[in-house]
């Protein structure tokens, strides 16, 4: 966080806890639901399906995708926490769409700096930091959100540690309108079995 950052959170957790009467409430979530969304600073999930504080697990990053950890998440959420059913919850204007594996790791090779995007792809500001570990990471990126929802929640179905009595639904969440729509190919593929 940047000193502004820092200095506003600061603040606003004191306001924020000075009048925080929500706590007490158990350990798992009341609705029994978990949501797997992106990282995205546009989408709430929670205030797009009507869910309040402690109703629903929220398991997030980059993209939303299915990776080894938000299954492991959605694992412990049901088999610890007693969630019944899972969202996986893509949206619009995604910017994993806009780079793929190969330009992920040429830019951290170059430097670690921030890259900026520009008419002819992202471009890196250069330094003396950059990494070739960047090829030990899949980036899971994707050209199509939707297709990439309906992957997901195969991923997750598919995975011999996810129950088939457990209903997963793949949505797209419109960053523009706050409008869901369910893409129904995936949530054929995560219907409860």
């Amino acid at each position: 966080m940047s000193n502004d950052n820092y200095a506003h959170a600061t603040r606003a957790n004191a306001d924020y806890a000075a009048g925080f009467d929500r706590g007490g409430k158990p350990i798992p979530p009341a609705k029994q639901a978990a949501i797997l969304t992106c990282m995205d600073a546009r989408i709430i999930p929670t205030e797009a399906l009507g869910y309040e504080l402690g109703d629903v697990h929220v398991i997030r990053n980059a993209g939303g995708r299915a990776s080894d950890d938000a299954i492991r998440s959605l694992v412990i959420s049901h088999k610890l926490l007693g969630t019944k059913e899972f969202f996986v919850i893509h949206h619009t204007d995604c910017g994993m769409a806009l780079f793929d594996q190969e330009t992920m790791e040429r830019l951290l090779a170059s430097s670690l700096n921030t890259a900026t995007p520009g008419p002819d792809g992202w471009s890196d500001p250069g330094g003396s930091d950059g990494s070739d570990a960047g090829k030990d990471v899949d980036w899971l990126t994707f050209k199509d959100a939707a297709d990439a929802v309906t992957e997901d929640v195969k991923r997750v179905r598919e995975h011999p540690l996810v129950p088939g009595r457990i209903p997963i639904y793949g949505f797209m969440y419109d960053v523009d309108t706050g409008k869901l729509t369910e893409i129904e190919a995936a949530s054929a593929i995560g219907k409860a079995r």
